[in-house]
C-alpha cells in the first residue's frame, strides 16, 4: 500500500469508489455524500491544486482524501481562528473492501506528514454526526473535538469538527 498524489487516470477508479461508499453511507444513516457530491469535477479540481491523495493498492485505488488549507466559514462557529492556516482534510473516503485496514488513518498521516513540511501546526477536519466510523477514529489519530456546525453547501445536516494540533 503507497499513499500518493492522484493523477486524472485515477478518476474513473475513484469514482468507482465513491459510488460503492455512497450507498453505504446513506445505509448507515450518513447522508453527507449523494449522486451529486463529490463528483468527478472535485477531484480533477483537487488533482489540478495537488491536494487529492490515494491510497494505492498494486493499482487498485483503496481510498482517497483531499489535503488541503480550504476551510469551511462556519468552522468559525466552533470558535476556529479560520484566517489561521491549517491542512484541512476533506472527501476522505476508503473503499468497502479495504475497510478495517487502517486505511484512513494512513491517508490523515500523509496531512499530518503535510503540515509537518509545509510547517503548519493544525489539522482540521469535519465529518458528518451520523458517520460512527470517523467519530471514532478521530479522537484515536489525536484530532480534538471542537464542536457542532452546519455546513451551508449541505443543507439539513450536522457536522462535527475536530483538531490536531502539532505545537503542542
Amino acid at each position: 500500500m503507497i499513499i500518493r498524489l492522484a493523477t486524472l487516470n485515477d478518476i474513473p477508479q475513484i469514482m468507482l469508489l465513491i459510488a460503492e461508499v455512497v450507498p453505504a453511507m446513506n445505509a448507515l444513516g450518513n447522508f453527507q455524500w449523494d449522486s451529486t457530491y463529490p463528483n468527478a469535477k472535485v477531484f480533477e479540481n483537487d488533482i489540478a491544486l495537488n491536494q487529492l491523495w490515494v491510497a494505492d493498492a498494486d493499482g487498485d485505488i483503496a481510498g482517497v482524501s483531499a489535503i488541503t488549507t480550504d476551510q469551511e466559514p462556519e468552522y468559525a462557529e466552533v470558535g476556529w481562528d479560520i484566517n489561521e492556516t491549517a491542512i484541512v482534510t476533506h472527501r476522505l473516503a476508503v473503499s468497502t473492501r479495504y475497510r478495517g485496514q487502517g486505511i484512513a488513518a494512513l491517508l490523515l498521516q500523509q496531512a499530518e506528514q503535510e503540515a509537518i513540511t509545509r510547517g503548519i501546526k493544525t489539522l482540521r477536519i469535519d465529518t458528518n454526526t451520523n458517520n460512527k466510523a470517523t467519530t471514532k477514529l478521530f479522537p484515536k489519530l489525536g484530532y480534538e473535538f471542537a464542536g457542532e456546525i452546519g455546513l451551508g453547501f449541505r443543507p439539513n445536516l450536522r457536522f462535527y469538527c475536530y483538531e490536531k494540533r502539532l505545537d503542542r
